[in-house]
Parts: structure tokens; C-alpha cells; sequence
């Protein structure tokens, strides 16, 4: 059976020319990149290669990436780095309710070590208000870290005008651009930014690898002990294959960018076209205006999400209830009870999200089956 696959913010499918740029480094091109002999020479310089190319694509300097081994882990190193490095100056953290768990749990953690921290409600289509957030900052707030644009809803939040209040406020900013990247442009200089992760299962790359951006001038504590890699600051013999891997995504990405936006943007206005033609009921969760180009959220009013998926993998058909990274969870999805909605709407909700692999005809099949399955 065919599969059609639209849970492109879950993972994404390996690119041919990713594989091909990164194979010769799983094998003849094994040398640590820490040793000073020729291969290892080859396989350091594969890296620095790999780290312009990500550099170029949110318009940093090369010096400002470390490699990690995924966007978890470039969270993690952000909240916890930061925490630690700053705790003498304050131990106050702003975040939003709908962030990913990541972000959500390691905030969690820092509480349990003495921090506290305001979790920010958004409205209805998952935006943050500005007034709230700068009325929520303290003397002692170290760091606000609120995500570029959220898995599930897919909504792009004011990242510029969050930066802007956590300068005035000499306050450090993050954000987990995990879905936004590759996706969708990002100028780090332009919009202020100082920390941001990103994942290369998401562009196209492998699963396991990852980065933080760090503006030059911050200063976080390592998140690993051992070696002297990533300036210090990451040890670990580093994973050559899967960083070259993500040096070619990235380039990928920042040459298609607008061609890859109009294909997810078009695939998914024809999608809702045919979807409240089929289904004049459904609810779109989240915003239209300011959205990630390949994001879908529609609750079923009446269904049970859960079944319809399982009737759908039947089918050939991948789809999802909300974040893969929770989906064993059978509890509401924590970002679309954040937005407020009700429980019958909550439960009967699906994401689609296009990629490049996806068609129309990918489309046409999946509103045949949904048809099918509801009618």
C-alpha cells in the first residue's frame, strides 16, 4: 500500500541529495575531527562547511552554531545554560503555556531547582499578548524563551516585538524555531533574536541531529562534560555524517525557500478548499493570517480523533492528534486547551502538515478516505 504522509512537523523524509552528501562520512570518510592527521583534517573541515551553511540560512555568523544532537537538546542547553550562568543576577523565566515539552519540561526542572517561572496564556488562535508579557517581567527575570511557531496550530508568534521587550529589559531572549526553520525565513540579526534551536529531522536531514544559535556576546554553561568540542561548550566525539547532513538541508532550504513556501502554502489552501466542501462543519484551530504554510488543525466536532486516525493508517494515510513527541498521551493536547477550546472540539482534533514529497493527489485521497470514514 502506497503511504501518503502529512505529518511532515512530526519528521520529515530523508532528501536524496542530504543522503548523498552525507554517506561518504558513515563510511571511507571516517576520521575524528579532532585529530590532526589528513581525515581527520577532511572531516573538520566537513563541519565548518556544515556550519556556514546553517550560519547562512538565519543570517549569523558560523561561530555563533553548536551542534547538538536534536531540538530538545538545543532547548535544554538554552533554558538550563542560561539559568545556571545567570543565577546570580535573577532566577525569574517567562514561557508560554503552549510551548513545545522541551521547553515546558525543562522549565519544570529548573523549578524543582529553585527557579520560578510565568507561564503566559495566549488567546484563542495561540498568540502571546505583548501587554501581559512585559506586565509579567521582574527585576530578577533572566530569560523569556517563547517559540518562533507552534507544532500544532502552527501559529507564528511576534517574535520581533518579543525580542524588543526583552532588550528593553536587558532580559535574554530564546526561541525554539524547530518548526519554523527551513520553512519559513528567519534573520536572527534583523529580528534581535540571541538563542534559537533548530532540528534537522524536520528540514530533511536525519533524526539526532540539531543546533543552537547563540549571539556572540551571550555566555551559558556547557550542557555536557568531556572533551573540548563545539568551543567547549558540547563535548562528544562530534556525528560528522548527520552535521553534514544538516549543512546541505540548510542550504537546500535557503535556496527553495520561496518556491517551498508557495508548494505547502497552495497544497494546503486546496486541502481546506476540499475539506469545508466535504465537511462544512469543521473548525480550524488557530489563525489563517500569521501560520506556518504547510499547517492544518481541524477539529471534527462530534469525533474521536484517535479512531479516525487508526482508520486512516488503515488506509495508508499518517497523519496526527498533536505533538509526536506526546502522542502516547490519551490527555487533551495542552496547546489547544490553552487556546480555550472546548473538550468535544479538543478531542475530535487532527493535524495535517505538508512537505515537499506531498500532491494534490495526495489531497484528493485523503478527503476520499476522510469521506469515507465520516459520511
Amino acid at each position: 500500500m502506497e503511504v501518503r504522509y502529512f505529518d511532515n512537523s512530526a519528521t520529515t523524509r530523508i532528501k536524496e541529495e542530504v543522503l548523498t552528501e552525507m554517506f561518504p562520512y558513515l563510511s571511507r570518510e571516517y576520521g575524528n575531527p579532532s585529530s590532526l592527521y589528513s581525515i581527520g583534517r577532511k572531516s573538520k573541515r566537513a563541519i565548518e562547511e556544515a556550519r556556514k551553511r546553517v550560519a547562512s540560512l538565519i543570517n549569523c555568523k558560523p561561530e555563533e552554531i553548536y551542534f547538538t544532537s536534536c531540538g530538545s537538546e538545543s532547548d535544554n542547553t538554552a533554558l538550563k545554560g542560561i539559568a545556571y550562568a545567570n543565577q546570580n543576577k535573577g532566577k525569574h523565566i517567562i514561557t508560554s503555556k503552549i510551548e513545545h515539552p522541551a521547553i515546558l519540561h525543562s522549565c519544570q526542572n529548573l523549578e524543582n531547582k529553585g527557579f520560578e517561572v510565568t507561564y503566559l496564556d495566549v488567546d484563542k488562535d495561540g498568540f502571546v499578548n505583548l501587554e501581559t508579557l512585559e506586565h509579567s517581567i521582574r527585576t530578577d527575570t533572566i530569560l523569556i524563551s517563547v517559540m518562533f511557531a507552534n507544532n500544532e496550530i502552527g501559529t507564528i508568534e511576534p517574535i520581533e516585538e518579543i525580542a524588543k521587550i526583552a532588550h528593553k529589559n536587558g532580559i535574554i531572549f530564546h526561541t525554539d524555531a524547530v518548526q519554523a526553520c527551513g520553512n519559513i525565513p528567519i534573520d536572527v540579526q534583523k529580528l534581535d533574536i540571541d538563542m534559537l534551536s533548530l532540528s534537522g529531522h524536520k528540514i530533511y536531514a536525519p533524526k539526532g541531529i540539531g543546533a543552537l544559535y547563540v549571539k556572540k556576546e551571550i555566555e551559558f554553561e556547557r550542557f555536557m562534560d568531556g572533551g573540548h568540542q563545539e568551543k567547549n561548550k558540547r563535548s562528544g566525539t562530534e556525528n560528522v555524517a548527520e552535521i553534514v547532513a544538516l549543512g546541505k538541508a540548510c542550504k537546500i532550504a535557503e535556496k527553495n525557500m520561496e518556491k517551498y513556501q508557495n508548494k505547502l502554502q497552495n497544497l494546503r489552501n486546496y486541502c481546506l478548499e476540499k475539506m469545508k466542501k466535504s465537511f462544512p462543519n469543521i473548525h480550524i484551530n488557530g489563525t489563517m493570517e500569521k501560520r506556518l504554510p504547510g499547517n492544518i488543525n481541524i477539529s471534527f466536532e462530534g469525533q474521536n480523533a484517535t479512531e479516525i486516525l487508526y482508520k486512516l493508517d488503515e488506509m495508508g494515510i499518517c497523519a496526527s492528534g498533536g505533538s509526536a513527541c506526546s502522542s502516547g498521551d490519551n490527555s487533551p493536547s495542552h496547546v489547544l486547551t490553552a487556546i480555550g477550546l472546548p473538550s468535544e472540539l479538543a478531542k475530535g482534533a487532527i493535524r495535517f502538515t505538508f512537505g515537499d514529497f506531498n500532491t494534490k493527489d495526495d489531497v484528493d485521497y485523503l478527503v476520499k478516505m476522510l469521506e469515507k470514514i465520516l459520511n
